[in-house]
């Protein structure tokens, strides 16, 4: 085991780079880890060569080019990265254990801030399985990793900024082909509407004014949208070729050769449940996530949550939340105090606040259907071990009570993705089924190892432990 850090933050998105950046400057022994071989997290991703690219960077807008300065910050604070470096297992004793290019390390750190952002939420619909379905967000990583759109005939299917975020990217790299399908109920607009006063306050108007402008240049493009769409369907013969699904009373069929999905994200959960601290469920974005106090405190002594880990709050807010957990962490190893640290958080604080005025207007806008949470009996749900809706609803009825007693009933949540890409459609379909609310429903015990490792790499880990001792 290596000499102990000060603090290991893991992940390397907004919040993962303020967080390593504050640590370091405040004079902290500073690891930084991330599975990615760049920085910039999911929403920022490949954000260093990009932002040399005029073409790319006029593609994806002056919001991801914002995450330059943060890059720039953290590249020049005496934090040490370790990217292209997977995290697996973190123990009781702020014991982080790694994998870089097939070799185990552990290292032992006096505080631990986990900022692994967000995943798009799982939207199971019949199809979905089939090449040429992918998720908006995949999508978006070919075109910021590589510069490639799809080719021919594109759907965009859901709801949400990301949807409309995208599509205007498409526009603006040239794609020619595109239908875009919102799957945001109608009358949500008019439960939301209440909200908007509010959401105008702080920076929130500054995000409303970004809906306004992407809905107009798609309009300006004239790229056709159906509205409050319902009951989607993706047909093909080894591949995706057609969309079917229903807008009021009539029934559409689409033609297409790639078809992106996307129904929101959601904090990504599984490190933070691997801890064993408590998860509440959030009504307003249909999601669990980890319970934590202001300063994303989790109840294991040393480890902190922030950002979109700790619940949705987008890329501003997320870097504010990186800087108050390591305010707090710097605190807690003697490095600032009382009255620096509330000073410091104070203004943090209120900088993210400002950033989520329209967060309550948007999660009420965007709520996805129940349908998308509780999809029909044919549709596979776990796409590992290849288990449907109906096959969960079976178990249900025969006296399961929720995901962890469906693994012994149908290996539901033990494939290669380890319950990431089910887990929440299962919890939903749990909850429908016996009448309890999601948070009653509960999710997957989660378990180490995070990710798949070989029993040559464990072997090799506990080799290198031995000889130290």
């Amino acid at each position: 085991m290596s000499e102990p850090w000060d603090a290991v933050v893991i992940g390397a998105g907004p919040a993962g780079m303020a967080a390593a950046s504050t640590l370091a400057e405040g004079g902290v022994r500073t690891l930084l880890v991330d599975e990615q071989a760049e920085l910039g997290g999911q929403i920022y991703r490949a954000i260093e060569r990009n932002r040399a690219d005029p073409a790319l960077a006029r593609i994806l807008g002056p919001d991801y080019l914002k995450g330059g300065m943060l890059v720039d910050r953290l590249r020049a604070s005496p934090a040490q990265l370790a990217l292209s470096t997977l995290v697996w297992r973190i123990d009781d004793d702020l014991t982080v254990w790694t994998r870089t290019a097939g070799t185990v390390a552990a290292v032992r750190a006096s505080a631990i801030i986990v900022a692994t952002g967000a995943m798009e939420r799982p939207a199971p619909t019949a199809g979905w399985t089939l090449p040429g379905v992918m998720t908006i967000g995949a999508l978006q990583i070919l075109l910021k990793s590589a510069r490639l759109t799809p080719s021919g005939r594109l759907v965009l299917a859901g709801s949400g900024p990301l949807f409309y975020l995208f599509a205007r990217q498409c526009v603006a790299a040239g794609v020619k082909d595109l239908t875009l399908l919102d799957t945001a109920p109608t009358r949500q607009m008019w439960s939301a509407l209440p909200l908007l006063p509010s959401a105008l306050g702080g920076e929130g108007w500054r995000y409303l004014t970004k809906g306004v402008k992407l809905l107009a240049a798609l309009r300006l493009a004239r790229v056709p949208v159906y509205r409050d769409v319902r009951d989607i369907a993706i047909e093909g013969d080894g591949r995706a070729e057609a969309v079917r699904f229903t807008t009021g009373r009539r029934a559409h069929r689409l033609p297409c050769d790639t078809v992106g999905l996307h129904e929101g994200v959601i904090p990504h959960q599984q490190m933070t449940r691997s801890l064993d601290v408590a998860h509440d469920f959030d009504e307003a974005q249909r999601c669990f996530r980890p319970r934590h106090d202001a300063s994303g405190r989790l109840s294991k002594p040393g480890i902190f949550v922030a950002g979109d880990a700790g619940g949705i709050i987008g890329a501003e807010a997320s870097a504010q939340d990186g800087a108050i957990a390591a305010l707090s962490a710097l605190h807690d190893l003697g490095r600032l105090t009382d009255e620096a640290r509330d000073r410091r958080i104070a203004e943090a604080g209120r900088v993210r606040r400002a950033h989520l005025t329209a967060r309550p207007f948007l999660d009420r806008l965007y709520q996805p259907r129940a349908a998308v949470l509780d999809p029909p009996d044919a549709v596979t749900v776990c796409r590992c071990e290849v288990v449907t809706a109906g096959a969960l609803r079976d178990v249900a009825n025969k006296g399961a009570p929720g995901p962890n007693q469906a693994k012994a009933f149908l290996r539901c949540g033990m494939g290669p993705c380890q319950g990431r890409l089910c887990g929440p459609t299962v919890t939903a379909v749990f909850a429908r089924e016996t009448g309890l609310d999601p948070a009653e429903t509960g999710y997957y015990h989660i378990r180490s190892p995070l990710k798949p490792i070989t029993v040559g790499e464990l072997a090799g880990a506990a080799g290198a432990v031995e000889r130290e001792g």
